[in-house]
This record gives C-alpha cells, structure tokens and sequence, in this order.
C-alpha cells in the first residue's frame, strides 16, 4: 500500500467521526465529551484542568460576538457564578462557571478576535482553562450532551 493513501485515509476517517461526535437541537451543534450548564457554558476536562467556553447555541443567540471580558489568571471562580461577560452587537451576557477553582490561562487570542466565539466555539473560542478545587462535587451539576440536548430542545419550544 502507498503511505499517501494510508494518510488520506487517516485524515478523511478522523472527519468521519468528527461529524458523528455532533447532536444537534435547535439548529445549534452540541459536542460529544463536553459537559454543559443551563446557562449555555461547556466544559471539557483535559490533563485535570478545564477548558471552559459558551456553547454554539450561545453564539448563535448573541449573533456577532465584538468583545469577551476574559478574567486574568488567578482569579478565583466558583460554580455557577459569573465570571465575566460575552458582548455582541445584539447584547450583553454574563459568563457563568461551570466549575469552581482558579483560572491558570486565559485565551488571549479572544482579546484581538473575538469573533473566535463565533466561528469555533467548542475549538478556538474558548474562554478559560481552570484548575478545578472541587471537580466530583460540580460533574454533578453539570449535563452530560444527551441531557443537554434535551434541556435545549424545551428551552426551545417556549421561545
């Protein structure tokens, strides 16, 4: 076998389950091994840090994002509470934390692109990345994608 088409097909299959790790409710992408709050954050642990950033629904509902207020590291974040805001041409929304502990890096590419938000919300427009101080106690007020997905689908029948 020629190693082009073995690395070809490496890239094409890795597409392949890309497309299948997505659900989808209210025309909005709901991204597989994250977790979520009602508030429209995600969460995704990596190397026992969080990656955290705003859902594509959030996106979505704020339109075109022109400026994250994006907390320093070594702030102090508590579930559930707000952290910073998202601002778009349409409004203002407040940054609820999924996880409570400290933020050890901050995406400072947000600062000069905050239309990252909008483009990739589960990739390059996270916000933060914490150090959890008490991650099994918040994984149990988070919603897994199957959850999640099934809140967004009531939130959208009110509307």
């Amino acid at each position: 076998m020629n190693s082009e088409h073995i690395a070809k097909y490496a890239i094409d299959s890795s597409h392949l389950r890309r497309e299948v790790s997505m659900l989808k409710a209210a025309d909005s992408e709901i991204s597989e091994g994250l977790y979520y709050t009602k508030e429209h954050e995600w969460m995704k642990l990596e190397n026992e840090k969080c990656r955290i950033g705003i859902t594509d629904y959030a996106q979505k509902l704020l339109h075109e994002v022109v400026y994250v207020d994006v907390p320093n590291v070594g702030k102090a974040l508590t579930q559930g509470v707000t952290f910073g805001t998202v601002e778009s041409v349409k409004a203002v929304s407040e940054l609820y934390s999924p996880v409570s502990g400290e933020v050890v890096e901050r995406n400072e590419k947000l600062v000069e692109s905050p239309e990252l938000v909008n483009q990739e919300p589960y990739g390059a427009g996270w916000i933060v990345i914490v150090k959890p101080s008490r991650l099994p106690d918040d994984l149990k007020a988070l919603l897994n994608p199957e959850s999640y997905l099934k809140f967004l689908e009531e939130v959208t029948k009110k509307r």
